[in-house]
């Protein structure tokens, strides 16, 4: 006796991909591998570091003092960088209510105004936060946990708050390039 074919689609070598496969990524200048690679080598960094800390809290009783400053820190910078993945690829969150109403027209002007409003946002917090490091490197700043300069923590801040920035611009001149059905049809 034989059992029923399973419900839903089936991909083998024989059928055809689904038509609503998302696409690929957009061709780009800058290639967009440098977030994915540090997206890998953070989450390794974390992983590593959270099972050095359980190990020898297992075998000692006691936990290692560095590892929670460091995880947070890593936790935000992968944040960031993930952050720049997103508006790189145009996966953002937005209002699909008003991004994906009206005309082709419209939905491209949408598609421009946002992308311009995340370079603006990520340009003034960029430029904020030389501030906030020039501070911690002028009065010597120490980390609350280790007593490393804060600096070191806080200069990566405005370094991916400029990569977003430039990610949304070239989001921006990408927008800017295609015509109504095709920035409509990447979005998609």
């Amino acid at each position: 006796m034989t059992t029923p074919p399973e419900s839903g689609a089936q991909l083998d070598a024989a059928s055809p991909l689904p038509s609503d496969l998302p696409a690929a990524d957009e061709p780009v200048k800058v290639p967009l591998a440098i977030e994915d690679w540090a997206t890998v080598i953070i989450m390794a960094l974390l992983a590593c570091i959270t099972f050095a800390n359980v190990l020898v809290r297992y075998l000692s009783d006691q936990s290692f003092a560095w590892t929670e400053e460091f995880s947070v820190f890593l936790m935000i910078l992968l944040a960031m960088v993930a952050g720049s993945a997103a508006v790189a690829r145009d996966r953002h969150i937005r209002i699909e209510y008003f991004t994906e109403r009206g005309s082709a027209l419209r939905r491209k002007r949408l598609a421009q105004l946002g992308a311009l409003m995340v370079a603006a946002l990520f340009f003034l917090i960029a430029a904020l936060s030389l501030r906030v490091v020039w501070d911690d490197y002028r009065f010597e700043e120490t980390s609350p946990g280790l007593g490393l300069p804060q600096w070191w923590y806080s200069i990566w801040l405005p370094i991916v708050c400029t990569g977003i920035g430039l990610r949304a611009v070239g989001l921006f001149i990408r927008r800017s390039r295609a015509t109504p059905d095709t920035a409509t049809d990447a979005q998609a």
